[in-house]
C-alpha cells in the first residue's frame, strides 16, 4: 500500500503544481497495470480533466507523468494509454519494498490495541437436534476467517455463538427418544452424541409422516375440506392432517411442558443436550476452530419474551384475538411479524432479540455480524428494525453477512430427511482422499508425521474450497475437484508454500537466517512482479475485511501461488552463481512462503513445510 499511497500523493502534488488545482485523494484511483500494457500502476487522468481545464486526456497524463519522473524518485517512466498513466516504479523502489517485507515478521497484519474496536461475530448457531452438517461446514468456515481477518485489520474481535437449544425441534427429538430408542446413549449406540440425537429427529419425521398420510387418507373431516384450486386444496389439507397428528401434539405439548420448568422434561432435555455438546466439541476442535463465548437459547428466549412484552404494554406490538403478539411494519414496506405464538411460546426473533440485549451487557461492542444464509435476510431486516423500535440505539447497525447456500452436485439436503452431508463424515473423507492422492510422497516420512499432513491437506481442501467462492453466491460442493493438486484449490496452495520450504532448507535457510541484499543488484520483470503481488497483500486484507470477504484472501494466495511457480520455473535460484541474484531470490522466496501462510492462516489452513 505505500507505493500506492506516494504515487497518489504526488499526482496530487502534480496537479498542483502544473494547474495549481486542489485534488482530493478520493479523485486519485491506483489500481495495477492491466498486463496488456506496460506499467506497474495505473492512474485514471479523466476525473482532473474539468479541474484542470485539459481537453485532451492524453496531453494531461503526460504532463502528469513528466512531473512524476522528474519529482518522484520511485517513479521510473510512464506511458499513456487513452486517459490511463501507466506508471513504472523504480526497480530501488521495489528492492526497498521487498526488504521491509522481508524484515516484518507481522506483515499485512495491522496492531490490535485496548482501544481498537470491538468487534463481535456470531457464527455456527447450531441446533441441538442433528449433528453439523455442510451448510454448517460453510458457515463456521467463514466466521472463523472472518474473525481473523477483522483482528487482522486491527479490530479486537469476540467469536460468539448462539446455540439453539430449545423449542419444538428439539422436543421433537426428545420424544422419539423416549418412543424408539430403549434408553439408548452415545456409549450404547457406538455413536458421538450429536449423530445419536440425529437419528432421533429422523425417526420422528419418519413416523410423524406416516402418521399424516394416514390422517389424509382416512380423515372424514381431512376429506371434507374442498377448495376449487387443486393446488390449494391438498396445502390445507395436509395443514389439517398436521395439526391433527397425535406426534405434533405430543411434541407441542412437550415444548409447553418445558416452558412450565418440568423437572422431568428439563432433566431429560439437559441429558441429550450435553450429548450434543459433547459431540459438536469434538468436531469444532477436528475443525481447527473455536469461540470466545456462548449463548444458549434457553438462557436467552426469556430476555426477549420480557422485552417483547414491555413493548406490547407500550404499544409498541400488538396483540391478535388468538392471543398472540406481533409487530407491525408495514409502514416500513414489510409485513407484520410473529413475536409470541397464541399460546405464549416464544419464536427465534423472540430468541434473538434477548441474545443481543445480554450482548451488548456482556460487551462493549462497536460492531455486530451475524454469520447467516441469506434465505435469513428478511430475518434480519426485521431484526434490525425491532431493536430499534424497542430504543436499543445499536439495532440498525448490526450486520449481516448474508451468505449463499451450499450444495452437492446432487442437490440440496435435507435434515429431517437424513439426507444431509455430515460434517464429520465429510472430514474423515478428505482426509482419506487426501491420503490417496498423496500416494508415495510422503515415504520418508513417519507415520504419526504422514497422518498429520493428511489431516492438513484433506481440511485444507475443503476449507479452501468452501472460501474461494463469493460468500454471496450459492456454491456446489465437489470433493473431487478440492483435493487436486493443480488449479485454484487448497493442496496446490499448501504443495506451493512446502516447495519454497524445500529449497530454502537445501540453501540452509531457517527462521533464524538473515539475507542481505545490495540495491543495485540486477532484477528482473518477473521478480518486479513478484514483488507487486507481496506488496498488494496488506490491502487485500483491507479490503476483505471492509467487503467482509475472505474469497478475496483465498484468491489472492491462488494468485501469489501461481505467480511463484511461473517465477520458479523461469529462472534458477539455487544455482545460480551471482550472489547477490541469489540472495534476492531466495529473499524473495521467503517472503512468498510467508505470505501465504499468513494469507492462509486469515482462512483458517494450516500450510505443511514438506508435502
Amino acid at each position: 500500500m505505500e507505493i500506492e499511497q506516494q504515487l497518489a500523493a504526488g499526482v496530487i502534488a502534480a496537479v498542483k503544481s502544473l494547474y495549481d488545482v486542489e485534488i482530493s485523494e478520493e479523485m486519485v484511483q491506483v489500481s495495477p497495470t492491466r498486463k496488456e500494457f506496460e506499467g506497474h500502476l495505473t492512474v485514471m487522468v479523466f476525473p482532473f480533466m474539468k479541474q484542470t481545464g485539459k481537453r485532451n486526456p492524453v496531453e494531461l497524463g503526460t504532463e502528469i507523468g513528466d512531473w512524476l519522473v522528474a519529482n518522484l524518485p520511485l517513479v521510473g517512466k510512464f506511458n499513456v494509454v487513452k486517459g490511463f498513466l501507466n506508471i513504472s516504479i523504480n526497480a530501488s523502489s521495489w528492492l526497498d519494498k521487498l526488504q521491509a517485507i522481508y524484515s516484518n515478521n507481522s506483515y499485512g497484519l495491522q496492531p490490535v490495541t485496548e482501544s481498537s474496536p470491538l468487534v463481535m461475530i456470531e457464527y455456527s448457531s447450531p441446533n441441538t437436534n442433528k449433528p453439523l452438517h455442510l451448510g454448517h461446514l460453510r458457515n463456521i468456515l467463514l466466521g472463523w476467517s472472518l474473525s481473523q481477518i477483522m483482528e487482522a485489520c486491527g479490530n479486537r474481535v469476540v467469536k460468539t455463538n448462539i446455540v439453539n437449544d430449545r423449542g419444538i425441534h428439539i422436543c421433537k427429538s426428545m420424544l422419539a427418544w423416549q418412543k424408539w430408542f430403549d434408553g439408548a446413549t452415545p456409549e450404547s449406540a457406538g455413536k458421538k452424541g450429536d449423530h445419536l440425537i440425529g437419528d432421533c429427529y429422523v425417526a420422528f419425521d419418519k413416523h410423524f409422516k406416516a402418521e399424516v398420510k394416514e390422517i389424509l387418507e382416512n380423515d372424514p373431516e381431512i376429506q371434507a375440506i374442498v377448495n376449487d384450486d387443486p393446488e390449494k386444496q391438498a396445502e390445507a389439507r395436509k395443514a389439517a392432517a398436521e395439526a391433527k397428528s397425535p406426534l405434533m401434539q405430543e411434541a407441542r405439548a412437550m415444548l409447553r411442558k418445558w416452558e412450565a420448568a418440568d423437572p422431568d422434561v428439563r432433566a431429560l432435555w439437559a441429558k441429550m443436550n450435553e450429548w450434543v455438546y459433547a459431540g459438536f466439541d469434538e468436531t469444532y476442535k477436528q475443525m481447527g476452530v473455536g469461540f470466545d463465548k456462548i449463548y444458549y437459547e434457553s438462557n436467552t428466549y426469556l430476555e426477549g419474551k420480557d422485552l417483547v412484552l414491555e413493548g406490547l404494554e407500550q404499544g409498541k406490538f400488538f396483540r391478535k384475538d388468538d392471543g398472540s403478539v406481533w409487530a407491525d411494519f408495514t409502514n416500513e414496506g414489510l409485513d407484520q411479524k410473529l413475536l409470541l405464538r397464541k399460546d405464549g411460546t416464544s419464536v427465534y426473533m423472540t430468541q434473538d432479540i434477548g441474545t443481543a440485549k445480554l450482548r451488548y451487557q456482556d460487551f462493549p461492542i462497536d460492531k455486530m455480524i451475524y454469520v447467516v444464509g441469506n434465505e435469513q435476510n428478511y430475518h434480519f431486516q426485521v431484526l434490525s428494525l425491532l431493536l430499534d423500535r424497542l430504543g436499543f440505539k445499536w439495532g440498525k447497525d448490526l450486520v449481516h453477512f448474508s451468505y449463499g447456500m451450499v450444495e452437492l452436485p446432487n442437490g440440496r439436503m435435507k435434515s429431517r430427511e437424513g439426507t444431509v452431508v455430515d460434517a464429520d463424515d465429510l472430514m474423515a473423507s478428505m482426509i482419506n482422499d487426501a491420503r490417496e492422492v498423496s500416494g508415495d510422497r510422503l515415504a520418508d516420512m513417519s507415520d504419526e508425521e504422514k497422518e498429520r499432513v493428511f489431516s492438513i491437506i484433506g481440511l485444507g481442501a475443503l476449507k479452501y474450497f468452501l472460501l474461494k467462492v463469493n460468500p454471496v453466491n450459492n456454491m456446489v460442493f465437489n470433493p473431487a475437484e478440492s483435493i487436486d493438486f493443480n488449479g485454484n484449490t487448497g493442496p496446490f496452495i499448501q504443495y506451493t508454500h512446502a516447495r519454497i520450504c524445500s529449497i530454502l532448507r537445501k540453501a540452509g535457510i531457517d527462521a533464524s537466517s538473515t539475507l542481505t541484499i545490495d540495491n543495485s543488484v540486477e532484477i528482473s520483470e518477473k521478480e518486479q512482479t513478484l514483488i507487486q503481488k507481496l506488496v498488494d497483500f496488506e490491502g487485500v486484507v483491507l479490503r476483505a475485511g471492509k467487503e467482509y470477504s475472505p474469497a478475496q484472501i483465498a484468491n489472492y494466495a491462488y494468485d501469489l501461488a501461481k505467480e511463484y511457480n511461473q517465477f520458479y520455473h523461469d529462472t534458477s535460484i539455487l544455482k545460480e552463481e551471482d550472489e547477490q541474484k541469489r540472495n534476492l531470490r531466495l529473499m524473495l522466496s521467503a517472503c512468498v512462503a510467508r505470505v501465504i501462510k499468513t494469507a492462509m492462516r486469515l482462512l483458517g489452513i494450516d500450510v505443511p513445510e514438506r508435502m
